[in-house]
């Protein structure tokens, strides 16, 4: 039987995520802009790119999404469920649409119920809804210290970078303390969900519903119990494969744009800013946070700034948003809107 409900928002919402969309286009434009010195210089820098390295760039993104698709393939395969590593990819590009037009708790509510669907196992769903952002924030963080530590080793860090990088270090640190400390404090942990979704609840004025949280909750601690049984090493293959080939993109476009950079500094300026866009929750997709402090860092270690805006934003473009305008297409198939899915009387 095919869940009739739908995931994209009801018709009389549709305007409402559609200006939600342009509002984020007009940022991004509003916010990115200014890292251009000359729409003449850069143009004529893009002219001269050398274009199979841009096509090797668009090839290793493609690749780096296939990444998503197996961490919700082995994590449904973990716990003996099954999912195509190509509808895992639909699911993850789905959510990154959803999560830029109406939030990313949305996003993640979407991807649990594209995943119950195909389980029908809550606990599963939930950990495909959580575990990816997880294991790729931690992956991301892992290779920003690598480049770091490169950088370290080939004395071209100042100390006022060198003390930046500690800061940032060290707010992570922190908030993985606090994520560690969390997941070990059911009953704290499940009454601080209680009262944060009560608040949001009323700020929106909509339903709240005590139990219904109670028992996602509960779902979530069973989910990470059995990460300790070591479910955890197969989607961590994906998220690795996610993060190494959209970095390796990055690279092939620092080559079309004839400027190689060093590990250290393409680890480092890669890893640390979309870190920070990751937190940077009023921006939905880390928008203009990311992209200006990629620039920035990439100049500070030594990168021409001409060089460092172009492949920045063409980088975006090819790992944010042609994904997204793609996602809309995958959300619209995957709830059976784009698609006449014929239902399954039960």
């Amino acid at each position: 039987m095919i869940e009739q409900g739908p995931l994209l928002p009801a018709k009389k919402k549709h305007l409402w995520s559609y200006l939600s969309v342009l509002f984020i286009l007009g940022l991004a434009v509003y916010l990115l802009l200014p890292q251009i010195n000359t729409v003449e210089d850069s143009w004529s820098m893009v002219e001269h790119f050398t274009w199979w390295a841009v096509i090797l760039a668009g090839v290793a993104e493609i690749i780096s999404w296939i990444g998503n698709g197996i961490v919700l393939y082995a994590i449904l395969d973990s716990n003996n469920q099954k999912l195509s590593i190509w509808k895992g990819t639909l699911i993850a590009i789905a959510t990154l649409s959803i999560s830029l037009a109406a939030g990313g708790w949305v996003g993640l509510a979407a991807t649990y119920k594209w995943v119950h669907h195909e389980s029908r196992d809550g606990n599963t769903a939930i950990l495909a809804g959580t575990l990816p952002s997880f294991l790729n924030n931690g992956v991301l963080v892992v290779m920003s210290i690598i480049g770091t530590f490169l950088l370290l080793l080939q004395h071209v860090l100042t100390k006022f970078q060198l003390i930046e990088f500690t800061v940032i270090f060290v707010i992570l640190g922190g908030f993985t303390a606090i994520v560690l400390i969390a997941v070990n404090r059911n009953q704290q942990t499940t009454r601080f969900a209680v009262w944060a979704t009560r608040f949001w609840a009323r700020l929106r004025h909509k339903p709240f519903s005590e139990a219904e949280t109670v028992t996602i909750m509960a779902q979530f601690f069973l989910a990470v119990d059995s990460l300790r049984q070591g479910k955890w090493l197969r989607p961590l293959v994906g998220a690795v494969i996610n993060v190494g080939f959209d970095m390796l993109a990055m690279y092939f476009l620092f080559i079309a744009a004839g400027n190689r950079v060093s590990l250290g500094v393409l680890f480092s300026g890669y890893g640390l800013p979309l870190v920070l866009g990751k937190m940077a929750f009023i921006f939905p997709g880390g928008i203009g946070v990311i992209e200006r402090s990629m620039a920035a860092l990439f100049v500070k270690l030594k990168v021409p700034t001409l060089v460092s805006n172009v492949v920045v934003l063409g980088y975006r473009l090819f790992s944010f948003w042609m994904p997204a305008i793609l996602g809309f297409a995958a959300a619209a198939y995957l709830s059976g809107r784009l698609f006449h899915v014929k239902k399954v009387p039960s």
